[in-house]
C-alpha cells in the first residue's frame, strides 16, 4: 500500500513538473510575441496556457497580461 502512494506521489509529481516546463514555454513564447508586435498570437498563447495549464505558476500572470492586452485598443492611424 505505501508503495503505491509512493509511486503515485512521483507520479503526479513529474506530471506536474513537465505541465509547469510546458506552461513556461509558451508563457515565455507569448512574451516574445508580445515585445514582436504580435499581440494576436500573444493572446493565443496566453489564452492556451490558461485553458491547458491552469494550475501552473505561469496560468495567473498569463490571465493578467490576457486581459490587459484585451483592453487595449489598437491605435488609429
Amino acid at each position: 500500500m505505501n508503495l503505491t502512494v509512493i509511486l503515485t506521489a512521483l507520479l503526479l509529481t513529474s506530471l506536474l513538473g513537465c505541465s509547469d516546463k510546458d506552461a513556461q514555454e509558451l508563457y515565455m513564447t507569448a512574451q516574445f510575441e508580445e515585445r514582436q508586435k504580435n499581440v494576436q498570437h500573444a493572446k493565443d498563447l496566453y489564452q492556451e496556457l490558461t485553458t491547458k495549464y491552469p494550475t501552473s505558476s505561469y496560468a495567473k500572470d498569463a490571465h493578467a497580461r490576457l486581459t490587459i492586452l484585451n483592453q487595449d485598443k489598437p491605435k488609429q492611424e
